[in-house]
């Protein structure tokens, strides 16, 4: 497996980022955001009073906002319009644009996120008539298909960077967390010879995932357990674990419990490896990442998180973070180390 000749960051990025323009309009038209903080600059948990509206896609819409110039968040959590938000977003400002996006905010993708705002639950997933949320539609046998062979798509981009980055030199055994079609794992074995793999997959996943390896002629070193990973005792014999974007997909406490169960399956000197799109710890950047985060926050339970957060999570469970350390299509992966 060999990562791409040329950069298909600007193919990737068009469909990451489909739902921003859909958050901004809500933000804009429907909740008129930057007038109310303008007239009270306010926190998180303020801005969900004054609009109704719950905190994990708040906190998303406030990152978008952020990374574009149109609010600022100072030290005490507080935010507050920029110069730029003042002089086009705010009612009675002289080049007032709230009409040019009231003229969209109509569009379904806007009435799905204002869904999202005030549930705090995510919305069907987009294209798809009376479609389930992401959670839930990837327990039927087509819709798993469709999308696992999507992210496989993207796997074959990012897995022999990940691979030949993340420390794999000295590894015995990587179990791939929530691994889809086992790309990752299959690249991670390609480029170790002396490692071994296991993909922890749920149904129908699983059946997609013993397929890809069968095709890449992996059997031999990469298996697939079936299990629910928030229910089920995880293999305790590897020494590395692969979340490879699967936090995103959860709220804080949910990825807490996921690596409190690495953490206790672990032996000493076991390392955890995220690999993901990470945001700035200050929540207002990079774009990309903001706009991708919208994407997550409308379909999952989960959103985007910075690597500062996840620091704080691994150090909580006896872990020392590493840096951030970069990837293609604007992803990266930090390195959780137990001390032996």
């Amino acid at each position: 497996m060999r990562p791409p000749v040329h950069d298909p960051a600007a193919i990737y990025r068009y469909r990451d980022c489909l739902a921003a323009a859909d958050c901004l309009c809500a933000a804009i038209v429907h909740l008129d955001l930057f007038t109310l903080l303008e007239r009270q600059p306010n926190d998180v948990s303020g801005i969900c009073r004054a609009l109704a509206i719950q905190a994990r896609p708040v906190e998303v819409m406030l990152t978008l906002c952020a990374a574009n110039g149109l609010v600022a968040r100072d030290p005490q959590g507080v935010y507050r319009v920029t110069d730029l938000a003042r002089e086009f977003l705010v009612a009675g400002a002289a080049c007032d644009a709230r009409p040019y996006y009231a003229s969209m905010a109509g569009r379904p993708g806007v009435a799905d996120w204002l869904k999202v705002l005030r549930t705090g639950r995510p919305a069907n997933w987009p294209g798809v008539e009376g479609e389930a949320d992401w959670h839930a539609a990837m327990r039927t046998e087509e819709f798993a298909e469709s999308f696992t062979a999507a992210m496989d798509c993207r796997g074959r981009v990012l897995a022999a960077p990940l691979a030949a980055a993340c420390g794999l030199a000295d590894a015995r055994r990587l179990l791939d967390v929530g691994g889809g079609s086992g790309v990752y794992a299959i690249a991670a074995v390609e480029a170790h010879p002396a490692l071994r793999a296991t993909v922890l997959e749920h149904p129908p996943v699983d059946r997609i995932a013993r397929r890809a390896i069968a095709t890449a002629g992996c059997g031999d070193r990469v298996s697939v357990v079936v299990a629910d990973m928030f229910a089920v005792a995880w293999p305790a014999d590897h020494d590395v674990h692969l979340f490879s974007n699967v936090l995103h997909d959860w709220d804080e406490p949910d990825c807490r419990r996921l690596l409190e169960r690495s953490a206790a399956s672990l032996p000493a000197g076991g390392r955890i490896v995220v690999h993901d799109m990470f945001l700035d710890d200050a929540k207002d950047g990079p774009l990309w990442a903001a706009e991708y985060s919208v994407l997550l926050a409308g379909v999952t339970n989960g959103r985007l998180y910075a690597a500062g957060e996840i620091a704080a999570w691994g150090q909580a469970l006896g872990f020392v973070a590493s840096k951030p350390v970069s990837l293609p299509l604007g992803r990266g992966f930090v390195v959780l180390s137990r001390q032996p």
